[in-house]
């Protein structure tokens, strides 16, 4: 191991009940580096990491850290040892204080006996204003915005003298403004020599805060390479073996179909600003913007989950009153929120049960779900979407994201939806996941469905839409056939400019 690496990872392999998640694994990483990891889900980066910090043992290769062979076998030991690791969902207690998340289960004592609470909130704070944080360390963490919570667990890994520290996803439901305070966080961790393994799904931040890239596929390692020496095309083209021209699927070549849905002069106070647009048969209409221009506001309103002060909504040419979901449905229009695991999906259930819940009323016999008809249902639309689970009965929430959104589109397929609208449809998904999603949207709108996109990403929002609607501050600011679309176009009316 050279001067400057600081954990060497050699020849790691590790196995499961008829699965090799990694094979033969080579990653290594430097002193005051920021490291990407990439890869599809389910290309081996959690189960990598999970062997780092100890909560899985190798079956085989060996781990170098500072210098010296890692045999630690339990995540407390690879903590002590200087790994800190940072996952999607915080591991912070929220009916705790600020402090005591920091240093629980590490309080200091006075005389032996009592906690030395004066000491610990003078650390957290010191910690804390190395970060650049301003916080109130009596606060409790149920009262922290998600970055806030995220800092705290930066905070709690550099108590623990971490000199490597794992982010998993870390901007996944941060505002752009946390992102970019986020970003600076990491630089300072990096000029104060720290190294960094960064995980993300988001591409354009690997060129923004990273210094180099690994990338694993099916459990092994593919390359790693300078970030200054890729560009999209080539990171995406080892991830998922095609480039970012073969990502979108081709739009089609028939005709839009009639007018489907007619909303005209929307408004809601603060939110929704005289807002009217048009939907059209076997077209994918994609709206963007930037957060808070009402994207998700206007998704809402049209499904009935918000009200509306004036305006009026036109479905096949007749004027409908949709003040709730439930009569949006039925008049089949379906609507996946930006927020699957909360809103979208009922993680207790399995897929079986997720996809029926649309449709109950025609499985039902006498009051009482008809287990066999249930099933098929559900086992058709899994087959049609070619959902990767073990089967039916298998808990979702235990499906990679990718699956758990096709789940959400199937129970919408299954009420035979002609409208449906989709908020961040490939939001913390993998590169693979995103291209079967988007040939999905592709195939329904081929068939006659209106599908309305929202999201962030203009890249998706260019490859993917047949149109695209740009909102800025509750209004229309904008539109654009596909072809006429640029990010330049788009941008400017997102931020109030003239196109």
């Amino acid at each position: 191991m050279s001067d400057q690496t600081i954990l060497q990872m050699k020849n790691i392999e590790k196995l499961f009940p008829g699965v090799k998640a990694l094979d033969n694994v080579t990653f290594s990483c430097r002193k005051g580096e920021v490291h990407a990891l990439l890869g599809e889900n389910g290309a081996g980066k959690s189960t990598l990491m999970k062997v780092l910090s100890s909560a899985y043992q190798p079956n085989a290769g060996e781990i170098w850290f500072k210098g010296e062979l890692f045999r630690h076998t339990d995540p407390i030991a690879a903590q002590k040892a200087g790994i800190g690791i940072i996952y999607q969902e915080f591991n912070l207690v929220p009916y705790m204080t600020v402090v005591e998340n920091i240093f629980l289960g590490r309080e200091p004592l006075m005389n032996g006996r009592l906690i030395d609470y004066k000491s610990m909130r003078k650390e957290a704070k010191k910690l804390l204003n190395g970060l650049g944080l301003d916080l109130n360390v009596n606060l409790k963490v149920q009262n922290l915005s998600v970055a806030q919570q995220q800092m705290i667990e930066i905070a709690k890994a550099l108590s623990m003298n971490a000199e490597l520290i794992v982010m998993d996803e870390p901007t996944a439901t941060l505002t752009d403004r946390e992102i970019d305070f986020l970003f600076g966080t990491i630089r300072s961790l990096k000029e104060s020599g720290k190294t960094i393994i960064y995980i993300s799904h988001r591409l354009e931040e690997i060129f923004e805060v990273c210094d180099r890239v690994t990338v694993l596929k099916d459990g092994k390692t593919v390359g790693t390479e300078d970030v200054s020496n890729l560009d999209k095309d080539k990171m995406i083209k080892m991830m998922v073996g095609r480039t970012l021209g073969e990502y979108y699927p081709e739009r089609a070549h028939v005709k839009r179909g009639g007018k489907v849905l007619d909303v005209r002069n929307i408004k809601r106070s603060g939110v929704l600003d005289n807002v009217s647009f048009e939907a059209y048969e076997g077209e994918i209409l994609g709206i963007s913007g930037l957060v808070g221009a009402g994207r998700t506001e206007l998704a809402r309103a049209v499904f009935g989950a918000d009200h509306i002060e004036d305006g009026k909504i036109y479905l096949d040419g007749d004027e409908v009153k949709i003040n709730e979901p439930l009569k949006a449905i039925k008049m089949n229009i379906g609507f996946a929120t930006e927020d699957r695991k909360q809103q979208g999906l009922i993680l207790g259930l399995s897929v079986k049960k997720n996809i029926s819940l649309t449709v109950l009323d025609t499985i039902l016999k006498g009051g009482l779900i008809q287990p066999k008809q249930e099933k098929e249902l559900a086992e058709r639309y899994v087959e049609i979407l070619k959902i990767a689970t073990p089967g039916v009965d298998a808990p979702v929430s235990g499906l990679s994201g990718g699956n758990q959104q096709k789940v959400v589109l199937a129970k919408w397929l299954a009420k035979d939806c002609k409208i449906i609208i989709l908020d961040e449809p490939t939001r913390g998904i993998d590169v693979g996941a995103k291209a079967e999603i988007y040939n999905l949207m592709r195939k329904l709108a081929d068939q006659g469905k209106v599908i309305i996109m929202i999201s962030s990403e203009l890249p998706e929002i260019i490859g993917v839409s047949d149109r695209i609607l740009v909102m800025h501050s509750g209004k229309i600011t904008g539109e654009f056939k596909a072809e006429e679309a640029t990010e330049e176009k788009i941008m400017k009316c997102a931020t109030g400019e003239v196109a």
